[in-house]
């Protein structure tokens, strides 16, 4: 088994927490522990860390600590599985987005174009839907839809159409299957960042992550404890396009609304104005690093968690 690398950003990201020693704190995307041992030595006896990881993996690295929980659940049961223990609201939240590199290292599981396996990408290895099953049972416009919205892909009907005459022969099974189903359609020299786009589409709708993030998001509303944080990572647009509109506006399509007087109201404001970004030191070193961005807002503690103008508790320009 293959050991996680590096966590991303973690000095950001324990920065933008503002971790008060005796508070109470969810590391939403537990994986190697990286951010959540960090977490726990800012902590005293009276702090509490709670950890969530869908990955049966990530249980191998719980942490022996009295102050620390581990939920083996997708981050969309946030609040309920908070409530199961007893926590209606928290100080902090921490989400790494995305896919792990040990994930990506597992050929078994079926996340790297590098490797031979099975078509799976599932993060919950007990779900039914993989890769395979979205690669040979979704309708073409189904499929065309997806490549397009999550992965970007110009050329998405001709991908899409030659899936679907290739599995009509035969079942896509493997990862070499669809790589030999779509090399037509695959652009000499950039077949690696091609792929990778094809990739990303099909994890994003195995494991429903964007239906995952927005429910993260719409539940760290009435989680969060007044002056709490939310400090997310994500790693494509359409991750930090959601974020960037539930930090301005409070909820995932960035609309406004105002108050009778015109102001706008949300109930959060921005810590940084703009992404925070990984130096070259980082991506060097780890370069997982290199399309993240870290964003992080505030619960407001004004108006009862509504404020009238979104504001800036500091600026990273």
């Amino acid at each position: 088994m293959s050991t996680y690398h590096s966590p991303v950003l973690l000095h950001e990201c324990l920065e933008g927490l503002n971790i008060r020693p005796a508070g109470i704190y969810v590391d939403v995307t537990f994986g190697g522990g990286g951010h959540s041992k960090e977490i726990l030595k800012k902590l005293n006896d009276k702090g509490r860390l709670i950890a969530f990881d869908q990955d049966a993996d990530a249980v191998a690295n719980r942490i022996d600590d009295p102050r620390f929980t581990l939920i083996e659940k997708n981050f969309s049961s946030l609040k309920s599985e908070l409530q199961k223990i007893g926590i209606e609201q928290v100080d902090g939240i921490l989400a790494d987005l995305g896919i792990s590199s040990h994930q990506i290292d597992e050929a078994a599981r079926g996340f790297s174009t590098r490797f031979e396996g099975p078509l799976d990408m599932r993060m919950d290895r007990s779900q039914k839907l993989t890769a395979a099953d979205v690669v040979n049972e979704y309708e073409e416009h189904e499929l065309k839809r997806i490549f397009r919205t999550y992965g970007d892909i110009d050329n998405a009907g001709r991908l899409t159409r030659l899936i679907t005459l290739a599995r009509s022969e035969r079942k896509i099974k493997t990862i070499t299957d669809l790589k030999t189903a779509i090399e037509e359609c695959t652009p000499k020299g950039k077949e690696f960042r091609y792929l990778a786009k094809v990739f990303q589409a099909l994890r994003i709708e195995v494991n429903q992550e964007m239906n995952a993030l927005k429910q993260l998001l719409e539940q760290s509303s009435s989680v969060l404890a007044p002056g709490g944080r939310l400090v997310v990572i994500s790693y494509h647009s359409l991750e930090d396009r959601m974020m960037k509109n539930f930090s301005r506006s409070g909820n995932i399509d960035g609309k406004i609304e105002k108050d009778f007087f015109g102001n706008q109201i949300t109930p959060f404001v921005l810590v940084n104005r703009k992404p925070i970004v990984p130096s070259e030191k980082e991506i060097e070193l780890n370069s997982r690093a290199r399309s993240a961005k870290l964003r992080i807002i505030e619960k407001s503690v004004r108006h009862g968690g509504h404020t009238a103008e979104a504001g800036y508790v500091e600026k990273h320009d």
